[in-house]
């Protein structure tokens, strides 16, 4: 018998602490057998594999794991982007007492290796020297596979973005086609996903008391696979959920049936066969006396999405629609003999547990095994201090709903400021400037729905889609008190904001806006629109230009009032799932119209799981109910295509003006090119442009000048980590 995974869990700080506690806190955690003979340490409990950098700091994954387990009583070592090529470097520390703990790193290893065009990127962020190839396509199975190689009975536990976003059949990619579970595929013992501190120590003190981990089956956030469902639970076919078929027009319950369409189970048997003209027929439906902890979906199987693209997107929408902690049930996908079971997602953290996580004793800068080296992504964030994590936008292309959740989990006041602190007396380089307070969002601290009871029944996709829900709780006064506090410590000169900003939240607070605009941005704010036509935002799921307009009419006002000359970065996305080639062009449009040239534009990748992904792959909306005649979606799929609309984003750039006087004449648009103000490019191509390869007959070269570049043509780096919404 399996017992439901618990609504009320134990409190990350209530476990007793494991024995091993009495070595104490070690420097920087072990990643050499002689880091580990200075802490007199003969063995590690547990060893975790990681395809990032060892920075051991909260925004790095094995840091904050690391760090957590071992104020658990663990001993924890580090083996970091270890050779895959054999065994051996996986030895490096001995052999775990208690389990393995692999994770591809802070992103999706094929994210972070490859483009959206598939090629092989040039740097990694997460590496010294920003140096490439460092880490193996799909790390979670390599290292998994490593892993048993060199201790075949030792458990593994896999977690991180990439086996989040990969644990049930996902479409993928990088090799176009629908994979299985990474579970399945890695060969793991069980999977953990979202942001797994309250799983993971739990799991942790279970094993280490002797249970098998094969045994451990009723943890919220935890997949795993078995053979049959347990027989106190009731299976539910998702299709009586959410039917993928043709759509029928809901019954009438007040509806007289009449004749031989309808039935009726009365006293009589004949009576049933033969119902009088005249009768009233009438079916009833008996609810399920199984509670819904003990009640499980049954996903279409991986053999069936890999043949039907409606089906892993009625799939897709499945999980979606089963992510609220407060009411979600169990998920289980059969693949082959086996299924992949899905336990409920992770109750949130606390404030209080989000304090213990973030208030770890964290050496706050790199390994010292690499020196002197730069590491991109630590040069990010060092100067900055993550205060809440989760979002409730639900933006379809992003990743951080599905792996952080929609329930927004906020450090305490005191936890933020104490860090700031920290990073002014501990952080080597600090000049006075904290270069972020955020998250996934810049605004969703402490923002919550009015009624616990409501948020736990809820089942929507976003709070802020198609507006701002009535029941959600927008107020920012306390994060501009915290604002105005962080900047009052002692030492510190400027603080920052350089997270997502959700500027249709933002605007609901006209002092915050004047807060944020009069002492937290340093000349450039970015903010992220995607787009400037309705129906492709009705696909991102994100707000229409007005709130951006209005938030824009504001941040002017207050920055004019202040004296300062401000401006707005905006970011858009290309080739995302419902945009047509006329979107493009009316984007670019409005681009100029604006003054912006962007430097830098993004394409649209399809990641694991994402619904923009479903979209992609099936061409159909997931966002309603899917039907294999439902929403037809329009996805800019062939590498022309996506070449163009990125183009249009980067209309200024003369290697760009063939590509696009072509397709402009395609369009019936040749009324566009030309060398007035009201023209998107102009006639002529500059001597010495390398243009990108185009559809048609090249075009000719004319001697003329580029056109001058504006100020807002040059615009800061973007992070190296899942853009938030």
């Amino acid at each position: 018998m399996q017992t439901a995974p618990n609504i009320i869990p134990k409190p990350l700080f209530g476990y007793r602490p494991y024995w091993a506690k009495r070595f104490g806190t070690a420097p920087m955690l072990p990643m050499s057998r002689a880091e580990m003979d200075a802490l007199g340490w003969d063995s590690c409990d547990i060893i975790l594999i990681t395809g990032d950098a060892y920075i051991d700091h909260p925004s790095f994954g094995m840091a904050l794991i690391g760090r957590m387990l071992e104020a658990q009583g663990f001993r924890v070592g580090i083996i970091s982007q270890p050779d895959w090529s054999d065994a051996s470097a996986f030895k490096a520390l001995g052999k775990p007492n208690l389990y393995f703990g692999i994770t591809a790193g802070n992103m999706d290893s094929m994210v972070n290796r490859y483009t959206a065009d598939r090629k092989i990127r040039s740097d990694d962020a997460y590496t010294p020297h920003a140096a490439a190839g460092k880490r193996p396509d799909r790390a979670v199975l390599v290292y998994s596979q490593r892993c048993r190689e060199a201790y075949g009975d030792v458990p593994l536990v896999v977690g991180g973005i990439e086996a989040s976003l990969r644990r049930i059949a996902h479409y993928d990619y990088w090799s176009d086609k629908v994979r299985r579970s990474v579970l399945i595929d890695a060969k793991a013992d069980i999977l953990l996903y979202g942001n797994a501190e309250r799983a993971l120590i739990e799991l942790s003190h279970r094993i280490a008391r002797g249970e098998k981990v094969h045994e451990i089956t009723d943890i919220r956030g935890t997949a795993f696979i078995r053979k049959a469902i347990p027989e106190d639970w009731l299976e539910v076919d998702s299709t009586q959920i959410d039917r993928p078929g043709p759509v029928a027009a809901h019954p009438d319950p007040y509806e007289m049936k009449m004749g031989n369409d309808a039935s009726c189970a009365t006293a009589d048997p004949a009576a049933n066969n033969n119902p009088a003209e005249n009768s009233k027929v009438v079916q009833f439906q008996r609810r399920s006396k199984v509670p819904r902890d003990h009640q499980v979906i049954r996903l279409p199987s991986y053999e069936e999405v890999v043949e039907n693209p409606v089906l892993y997107a009625h799939a897709s929408r499945i999980l979606h629609l089963e992510a609220n902690p407060g009411n979600a049930r169990a998920l289980v996908q059969r693949h082959g003999e086996r299924d992949v079971w899905l336990n409920p997602p992770p109750i949130p953290l606390s404030t209080k547990e989000m304090d213990y996580v973030y208030d770890l004793p964290y050496a706050r800068k790199p390994h010292p095994s690499y020196g002197d080296a730069k590491i991109p992504a630590w040069e990010m964030i060092r100067f900055s201090v993550n205060i809440m994590r989760g979002c409730f936008g639900g933006c379809t292309f992003c990743s951080i709903t599905e792996h952080e959740g929609r329930i927004i989990q906020s450090r305490s006041e005191q936890s933020i400021l104490h860090e700031i602190e920290e990073i002014r007396d501990k952080v080597d380089g600090f000049t006075g400037v904290i270069s972020d307070l955020g998250g996934p969002t810049a605004n969703m601290y402490r923002m919550a729905c009015k009624s616990p009871d409501i948020e736990k029944a809820c089942r929507k996709l976003s709070c802020v889609y198609p507006g701002i829900c009535e029941n959600l709780n927008t107020d920012h006064s306390a994060l501009i008190q915290l604002y105005r506090k962080a900047r009052n410590i002692k030492g510190v000169k400027k603080i920052l904001i350089g997270s997502g900003l959700r500027y249709d939240l933002a605007v609901t607070s006209p002092e915050y806006v004047k807060e944020l605009a009069q002492h937290h941005v340093g000349g450039y704010l970015k903010i992220a629109p995607e787009h400037s036509e309705d129906n492709v935002l009705s696909k991102m799921m994100k707000p229409g230009m007005g709130s951006y307009h209005k938030f824009k009419e504001m941040f002017e006002m207050y920055s004019k009032q202040a004296g300062k000359q401000q401006f707005l970065i905006p970011y858009f996305i290309a080739a995302h799932p419902g945009t047509t080639d006329e979107d493009m062009l009316n984007l670019a449009m409005w681009l100029k119209q604006n003054n912006f040239r962007l430097d830098q534009v993004q394409t649209f990748t399809p990641t694991p799981m994402a619904m923009a992904t479903a979209m992609y792959h099936s061409g159909k909306n997931p966002l309603r109910k899917v039907t294999a005649d439902s929403e037809d979606v329009p996805i800019p799929r062939a590498g022309g295509v996506r070449r163009l609309h990125k183009a249009f984003l980067r209309y200024h750039d003369p290697a760009n003006w063939p590509m696009l006087r072509e397709a402009l004449k395609n369009m019936g648009r040749a009324d566009l090119i030309g060398n007035g103000k009201k023209h998107l490019v102009p006639a002529y191509q500059p001597l010495g442009t390398n243009a990108v390869a185009t559809r048609g007959k090249p075009q000719g070269k004319l001697a003329a000048k580029p056109l001058a570049k504006g100020r807002a043509a040059k615009f800061p780096a973007k992070k190296p980590f899942p853009r938030s919404s």
